[in-house]
């Protein structure tokens, strides 16, 4: 048999016949049931300690399809609401211009929204204000909006990072089976917005300041592990990136113009410029050491 991966990890031929018992000792079970009981008996859990279910689903299809396994048929199919995603809807609020001093609208509220009852005022205001719309994240992700006197200033979107980037790789220095293991460590700014009728001398880059200072324990508490290490893009064709630049971020490349679908060297979109921002002088050391 010819060597299978998954994910960047080797599947062995003795992984494959457990498989292959498991599926036996419980013929009447689902395929939901199996990687279940599969994720408990490899002890496969994210840092969390939720089970690994979704990936380990994603391992056993790659099994079936490639004819080492043969899974129980599909009893049944759960409504995916990401399938046909209503587009968020707008949200009145009041849209006066608020043009300040930043010392005089202090103290700036960061408010961590997911799964609140504000996080559809976050959508929202994305879709309505934010040139690229709202896009729901997948993966590991935390949304805030930004308050001053009741009024929301900022909304600032983090998700996980791109498995590979060539920039920030060469950046940080780790080979691939680190970055296999910790791109969980990084968090990319995917949103930035400040709302159209804010206009706040150095609001931009105190904001990004603030939330370096923070996102690492708000990330700690809700998935089990710390931030080392923020990255971004920027679309030179539209921005400079000074807010980043005077916020102390790097800048550590370019994109090749390639999305992580392409099949040619070829690019087929803008090159957008890469910053990073380090939360611990120690990250190169904590990102490339190979955890067991």
């Amino acid at each position: 048999m010819s060597e299978l991966r998954y994910r960047g990890r080797g599947i062995q031929t003795d992984h494959i016949l457990y498989i292959r018992e498991l599926i036996a000792a419980h013929p009447n079970q689902s395929r939901r049931s199996l990687s279940r009981k599969l994720c408990e008996a490899w002890q496969w859990r994210q840092a969390n300690g939720a089970l690994c279910d979704m990936v380990c689903r994603g391992l056993l299809l790659m099994l079936d399809r490639a004819g080492q396994i043969t899974l129980p048929p599909v009893v049944y199919v759960r409504h995916n609401p990401l399938v046909n995603r209503t587009r968020p809807a707008p949200v009145l609020i009041d849209q006066t211009p608020i043009e300040s001093r930043l010392c005089h609208l202090q103290p700036l509220d960061f408010q961590q929204v997911r799964r609140t009852a504000e996080e559809r005022l976050f959508n929202s205001l994305l879709e309505e204000h934010h040139y690229l719309k709202y896009e729901q994240p997948v993966g590991e992700h935390l949304k805030y909006i930004v308050w001053a006197q009741q009024r929301p200033l900022a909304c600032l979107a983090w998700s996980s990072s791109a498995r590979h980037l060539g920039s920030r790789d060469r950046y940080i220095g780790w080979n691939s089976e680190a970055r296999r293991r910790n791109i969980r460590f990084l968090a990319y700014n995917s949103r930035f917005l400040i709302l159209p009728w804010v206009r706040v001398p150095h609001l931009a880059s105190h904001l990004l300041s603030r939330m370096a200072a923070r996102i690492s324990e708000d990330w700690q508490r809700v998935y089990g592990h710390p931030i080392y290490f923020l990255e971004t893009f920027v679309d030179p064709e539209r921005f400079r990136g000074t807010c980043y630049r005077a916020a102390n971020w790097v800048l550590l490349g370019q994109t090749t113009g390639r999305g992580k679908q392409s099949n040619s060297y070829i690019p087929n979109r803008s090159l957008k410029e890469v910053l990073g921002y380090a939360l611990t002088p120690r990250f190169r050391q904590l990102l490339s050491e190979v955890r067991e």
